[in-house]
């Protein structure tokens, strides 16, 4: 079972799925679905969460909010 998880974002709600399992402090890669579209975010250097492989125009401030909000709920 994939967890689904909300966020609101720019005064619009959110749904989306975290596809990895176990998720723990030495977890590197997580995968998530957005839109039915995967992306992955990876552990930057500075510990924060950031889109891998993601267009320019794709999202990235509500995929940088996801990254935050996965940190804060795995206390990563």
């Amino acid at each position: 079972m994939n967890l689904r998880m909300r966020i609101t974002f720019d005064e619009k709600d959110y749904t989306y799925i975290v596809l990895t399992k176990g998720i723990t402090k030495e977890t590197t890669a997580i995968q998530i679905n957005l839109n039915d579209q995967e992306y992955q975010l990876a552990c930057n250097l500075k510990g924060d969460w950031d889109v891998v492989d993601a267009p320019e125009n794709d999202h990235s401030g509500l995929l940088k909010a996801i990254g935050r909000n996965i940190k804060l709920r795995y206390r990563l």
